[in-house]
């Protein structure tokens, strides 16, 4: 069977693989704000698809199986220097691209010590909700027709995603009123958000870095460093 398929038995029937509409990177940030509730809901259908056969965290294997037997491993592991491939001896960016390892390090150390409240906090993600990812009516629903990224890990790591894209939305923000609406309570959400925001945001500057694209790494940056004040003035 192949991985497509087997996500597909995982998901709920809410969740829509080949959704119809045009690409959420198209709604204006009014339009966003009219209709966010959308993107929340799909990502609580996402996260509540029934993993009782998976064991561990990690992306997806053709088999979807997953690596790693903790959180901190996966997300450790990740920034390993010696692995195999594109990322293989990738700390010699420091000396050749705007990738800067004080920057780095700061949240690497940042995401490392609030590992342990994503620890056990095991869920379907899709690990791609950029807005270019995702496929939009603009009014009813909201599709993810990419599953290349998904695996096991914390569900606040596709909600992190969307933030890293577009901070100017307020996703951080905008998840705590949905919660308080729905009675969802998120248990130590700040720091779970900010462990998945400096995983993300570290990795993905990181590809930046190693296409030259200093424009983004410049955004990024700035998202990344300004995260934990917006994340400390949410009342929740």
């Amino acid at each position: 069977m192949s991985k497509d398929n087997i996500i597909k038995l995982m998901l709920s029937e809410k969740v829509s693989m080949t959704p119809a509409g045009f690409i959420a990177d198209q709604l204006s940030p009014q339009q966003f704000a009219d209709h966010y509730e959308l993107f929340f809901d799909k990502i609580f259908d996402i996260s509540s698809s029934d993993i009782s056969g998976i064991e561990g965290y990690g992306e997806f294997d053709e088999e979807c199986k997953v690596g790693y037997g903790t959180c901190r491993d996966y997300l450790i592991d990740n920034f390993a220097d010696d692995r195999e491939g594109y990322w293989l001896n990738w700390r010699e960016m420091f000396e050749t691209t705007v990738l800067e390892r004080e920057f780095f390090e700061m949240y690497f150390k940042e995401m490392e010590k609030r590992i342990s409240y994503c620890e056990g906090q095991r869920f379907l993600v899709n690990n791609n909700t950029f807005f270019e990812n995702m496929i939009t009516d603009g009014q009813t629903t909201v599709g993810f027709p990419d599953w290349s990224r998904s695996g096991i890990c914390d569900f606040l790591l596709d909600v992190a995603i969307m933030d890293l894209n577009k901070p100017y939305l307020r996703i951080p923000e905008l998840l705590a009123e949905y919660s308080k609406k729905r009675g969802i309570v998120i248990p130590d959400y700040k720091e779970r958000f900010l462990c998945m925001a400096y995983y993300k945001g570290i990795d993905v500057l990181r590809w930046h870095a190693s296409i030259d694209d200093t424009e983004s790494c410049s955004s990024i940056v700035k998202s990344i460093s300004e995260l934990k004040d917006r994340m400390d003035a949410i009342s929740i």
